[in-house]
């Protein structure tokens, strides 16, 4: 599907694993996890869409969760925003000329543990 550039959000956000916000912070790049290597981008999301997304694909999850607040102008033309059904559209980093490049440290503008409570996910970046 062709994807169009820019999306005109600010930031975009990254559901994380606590392994991975982990090695994010001491390596300084991640290429994310086993869908993000398998699919060659990493998987983002804009803030209306976190929480359906969460509930979609984190809600048995055993994992502690982090949501990454990214810098979207951090992340250039890697940033590609695309199609994944009729109506929704959800940004992906691939990086320079989509060479899969990992997700710079740098363009994370803040980090918050995820809750779960009652079925619903909730941190103050999503209040």
């Amino acid at each position: 599907m062709a994807g169009r550039k820019g999306g005109g959000e600010e930031f975009v956000y990254r559901i994380s694993t606590s392994e991975e916000w982990e090695a994010l912070q001491k390596t300084g790049t991640t290429l994310g996890g086993e869908l993000d290597k398998t699919d060659g981008f990493i998987h983002l999301s804009n803030l209306h869409q976190v929480q359906s997304t969460l509930q979609n694909f984190f809600l048995n999850s055993n994992r502690d969760l982090y949501l990454l607040q990214i810098e979207s102008k951090k992340l250039g033309e890697g940033l590609v925003y695309e199609a994944v059904d009729a109506s929704n559209v959800f940004p992906h980093f691939y990086g320079p000329s989509r060479s899969f490049s990992p997700l710079p440290l740098d363009a994370v503008t803040k980090a918050e543990k995820l809750t779960l409570s009652g079925g619903q996910f909730s941190c103050s970046l999503l209040s």
